[in-house]
């Protein structure tokens, strides 16, 4: 609708402004410009031949994308545009082309609802140049033969005029083709009876062709027309007829001359990919008039480039349409492999980026069509229906809600502005009434899919991202062509450059999850279930083989588990992460056995990286109302109508584990106590994943300081014979540490072997007596093992903790190996560990000017953070250079604070250690057990102290 927004108009019984909003194709007017721009470059070259029939095509630009995206709402605005016609964006700026011939813009509309056939497209360009006043004889003569033999006593005004292509041009045309027939008779001397018979007119006509005579030299320049008059006139030869059009054009005087600028519209309606007979008659028109720009919108790419399409079309491969080779398809079987074009990135960045435009390459001409930005959507919202007075009729609330369900989707902006106008005829619209999914969008995308693609579509929204087999898997489908048709269209994005890589585009998604699917083929529940279940196995299948499509899927981060010692699959650490992340929501959303998952979790967790797994939002705990999140499948409720409530699963649980894992290293570890308590107590987990979350519950309140509660978990999980039975006596020995008893400490620490991480709780027993090069060799120990065994989060833990340790001795020592640590801590999830690099760098740099700065700040992270040992170790770290500065006021400020972290009996030997490097008398017994007498441990710290004083004294 150009102008005025006629449904909203009627929509309504007050006087609302309803002009239509076009915003945010800026980019999509430039890419027009420059191509019109290069075409007149072209044309006007004196090498240009309109007749070449050899020479490649740079004649056409093609825009793209999903249905709604606006695609002819932008064709509508180019013909302004180009036309100098009321209706050009004003944002757009006025086109100029200096020392050009005049644009002659036509457009098209191809759809099958216009009622547009070849015969009418080749009738409609025609009667484009009818005002030129000037009588085309080579095709007309061909065009008048055509007619007659197809429409026999049919004129051509009264078809017209039935045809609805009434237009002031068409009455001029009849005219102007009799002029051409009248003309061509009395060049050739024709009798005048016999001068108005077309078939004896244009048998003249091909012997005068032939003989080359001059009289009739308008006619005889063009060689190809005699054997067009010739043939038989049937629609085949009428696709032809165009060369001639390009021929009538190219001999218009100077003053005279026009570039057509033809936009065909809807191409998608042309045919589909098996059915291409009408599309290889536009094709020929295409190719037959090089001296017209074709500015053609579809909702999928041209393959006119495609070599594997010759024999369906006459003109086909990159050497034909240089222009449009870009986006090739990928040879069969490269999918698997993951090999894509790099111009294949064009789809990526296109829907939803900001521009609203495509990622071109360079002579790139396919472009897709992208979403409106957010600002832009608001934008349309607030114009699209106005007061009186020019203020929004939708009110900021409601525009933000609207805005943020289109994902920027033109078609779901102009249905909500309906939904608007509907429910205020009652009452005034809220937030939650544009809150909603719009059938009518489900139908518009599923209309030009056929069935096949149509079931892999519905399958492919079960999942964030998929690859052409994944899909087809979750299809249930024997072959893969649907799913390798359904990627080529444009509700289809793709990062090549990820694992799976391709996904549906948000709002189509959103709406096959949710809409009420009211169309033939939809799926009940049972389908839906059974669809998940198929997809939920596939995707345990690529962990289990580690096959994938992306371009990282070789990639491992450790191949090994950190607490079992089992691999993370045959795809490596990527493939696990990517496989989880799917398999627990259609787990989860789905109500799915865990299957496989349960193995995936334990690896998952073995080596400590950590990276989020985004579950689609926190699981309810059993004993609450709170509903789990609706299945992908299940409309939303409808008014007066009550949502129940389903019961917890063993899913809902391992998604909140495994959440909980993964946000405390973002959150206060009281949260993730609080988390893990509630998947404890819910005893839905099978055993060995109840052990897990019971570990995990107590190595969270052991960093709160809750010692007996984290020594009951640890005690039960170590007498089981869970994978992380070694792990809990580790951890066991920590709290004996964390008492300040390293005698029984170091005992327990015998035969902790590696999966009890021995090397490294030595470490951390003998870096507290300061005999630091001892512990340093434990940790190097620990970190070899670690590098060993491919476990990236131990390697880094160790190699952290081995910096922090030499940081107290050399601070040129420790500068390499802080920054080993940072580089093995790159791409980690690891909160504490960072702490303990951070750490590090402050004792580096004790004792000068720049640790003050970053030790505040660390001391208030730790803080936030909650990690009882990180907090008492950035205290550590104030203590050791206020006694190095010899600053008395920050050693008795620092006493104070560890008092107060020590008072529950946790850590009390960091107190002990802040007195020693002070050189200041204990002002009570010590609650802490050496394995060294205590004047020898402080002697050892009180040594360190002065060595470094004495290090910053000579400007090391």
């Amino acid at each position: 609708m150009a102008g005025r927004d006629l449904r909203a108009l009627f929509g309504s019984n007050d006087r609302v402004g309803t002009d239509e909003a076009f915003t945010n194709r800026e980019r999509q007017w430039a890419q027009v410009a420059a191509a019109v721009s290069e075409h007149l470059l072209r044309i006007a070259e004196p090498g240009f031949d309109a007749q070449d029939l050899e020479a490649a095509r740079c004649n056409v630009l093609v825009f793209h994308g999903i249905g709604g995206i606006g695609k002819s709402t932008l064709s509508r605005k180019v013909e302004a545009a180009l036309g100098g016609a009321p209706g050009r964006p004003a944002q757009w700026g006025e086109p100029s082309w200096p020392h050009a011939p005049v644009l002659l813009p036509v457009r098209i509309d191809l759809a099958r609802s216009a009622g547009m056939d070849f015969e009418r497209l080749v009738l409609t360009l025609r009667m484009a140049f009818a005002g030129l006043d000037r009588a085309m004889p080579a095709f007309d003569l061909a065009l008048l033969r055509y007619w007659a033999h197809n429409h026999p006593g049919e004129s051509l005004e009264e078809y017209l005029r039935r045809a609805g292509l009434v237009h002031r041009l068409a009455k001029a045309l009849p005219g102007q083709m009799q002029g051409a027939l009248s003309k061509a008779a009395e060049e050739l001397a024709l009798p005048g009876a016999v001068g108005s018979a077309v078939g004896q007119v244009t048998t003249a006509v091909v012997r005068a062709v032939r003989e080359r005579r001059t009289a009739a030299r308008a006619l005889t320049g063009c060689p190809r027309l005699a054997d067009l008059l010739e043939a038989e006139p049937d629609l085949d030869a009428l696709s032809f007829y165009p060369h001639l059009l390009a021929y009538e054009l190219d001999r218009l005087p100077e003053k005279k001359k026009v570039a057509p600028v033809v936009l065909l519209d809807t191409f998608e309606d042309v045919g589909d990919r098996t059915h291409r007979d009408l599309e290889r008659l536009i094709q020929r028109v295409v190719w037959l008039m090089p001296n017209a720009l074709f500015v053609i919108t579809g909702r999928s790419r041209l393959q006119w480039a495609d070599p594997a399409l010759q024999g369906q079309l006459d003109f086909t491969g990159p050497d034909s349409w240089p222009q449009l080779a870009a986006h090739l398809p990928r040879p069969r079987g490269a999918a698997d492999s993951g090999q894509t074009a790099g111009a294949e990135g064009g789809r990526a960045g296109a829907l939803g980026a900001g521009g609203g435009g495509g990622q071109a390459v360079e002579a790139d001409r396919q472009v897709l069509i992208g979403d409106f930005s957010p600002e832009d959507r608001d934008d349309y919202l607030a114009r699209r229906l106005t007061h009186p007075d020019g203020r929004p009729l939708i009110e900021p609330e409601l525009r933000a809600v609207i805005a943020e369900r289109s994902h920027g989707l033109p078609l779901y902006l102009d249905l909500a502005v309906q939904r608007f106008l509907e429910i205020r005829r009652t009452r005034t619209p809220e937030p939650a009434d544009v809150d909603h999914d719009f059938p009518a969008l489900l139908a518009r995308t599923l209309q030009d899919l056929t069935e096949p693609e149509r079931h892999v579509l519905r399958a492919a929204c079960l999942l964030d991202a998929f690859d052409i087999p994944l899909a087809t898997a979750a299809a249930g489908l024997p072959r893969e062509a649907a799913a390798r048709r359904l990627v080529e269209r444009p509700l289809v994005l793709e990062h090549p450059a990820g694992l799976w890589p391709y996904h549906l585009h948000g709002v189509v998604r959103s709406t096959l999850r949710h809409a009420a699917d009211r169309t033939d083929d939809s799926w009940s529940e049972q389908d839906w279930h059974t669809a998940a279940q198929r997809a939920f196995t596939a995707i345990g299948d690529r962990w289990t083989t580690g096959t994938s499509t992306g371009a990282g899927a070789g990639g491992t981060t450790g191949t090994a588990d950190t607490v079992t010692g089992e691999g993370t699959g045959a795809g490596g650490r990527e493939v696990l992460v990517a496989c989880l992340r799917q398999g627990l929501r259609l787990a989860r959303d789905h109500r799915l056995d865990l299957d496989w998952l349960t193995d995936a979790a334990w690896a998952y967790i073995g080596d400590s990286v950590w990276e989020p797994l985004a579950p689609p939002s926190p699981a309810p705990a059993p004993a609450t109302a709170t509903a789990t999140a609706p299945s992908l499948n299940t409309a939303r409720p409808q008014a007066g109508h009550e949502e129940t409530t389903p019961a917890a699963t063993p899913a809902d649980m391992l998604v909140e584990t495994l959440s909980a894992l993964t946000r405390r290293q973002h959150e206060h570890r009281a949260r993730t106590v609080r988390r893990l308590a509630t998947v404890v107590d819910s005893r839905l987990l099978p055993e060995d994943l109840h052990l897990m979350a019971l570990y995990y519950l107590a190595k969270a309140q052991r960093d709160l300081g809750h010692r007996t509660s984290s020594r009951h978990g640890m005690q039960t999980v170590a007498d089981s014979t869970s994978r992380l039975a070694p792990a809990a006596r580790r951890g066991l020995v920590h709290l004996l540490r964390l008492d300040g008893d390293f005698p029984a400490a170091h005992q327990s620490a015998q035969g902790l072997g590696w999966k009890g991480r021995e090397q490294r709780v030595l470490g951390d027993i003998h870096w507290p007596h300061a005999r630091l090069d001892q512990a340093a060799d434990h940790y190097l120990r620990a970190r070899t093992q670690a590098e060993e065994h491919a476990v990236a989060g131990e390697r880094a833990t160790s190699q952290a903790q081995r910096a922090f340790t030499l940081s107290f001795t050399d601070p040129t020592v420790a500068d390499d190996e802080i920054d080993l640590a940072a580089q093995l801590l790159h791409g980690l999830a690891l909160t504490a560990t960072t702490f303990t690099v951070a750490t590090a760098q402050l004792v580096r740099d004790a004792g000068t000017p720049a640790f003050e700065r970053p030790a505040l700040q660390l001391r208030a992270d730790t803080g936030n953070a909650g990690i009882s040992a990180a907090r008492a170790a950035v205290e550590l770290a104030f203590a050791f250079h206020y006694a190095v500065t010899g600053d008395q006021n920050g050693t008795d400020d620092v006493l104070a604070r560890l008092r107060e972290l020590t008072a529950g009996g946790d850590y009390p030997y960091y107190l002990d250690i802040a007195h020693f490097m002070a050189d200041r008398p204990l002002p009570r017994p010590s609650r802490t057990h050496w394995l060294a007498p205590q004047e020898t441990v402080r002697e050892r710290w009180h040594d360190l102290v002065t060595a470094r004083r004495r290090q910053r004294a000579s400007g090391r």
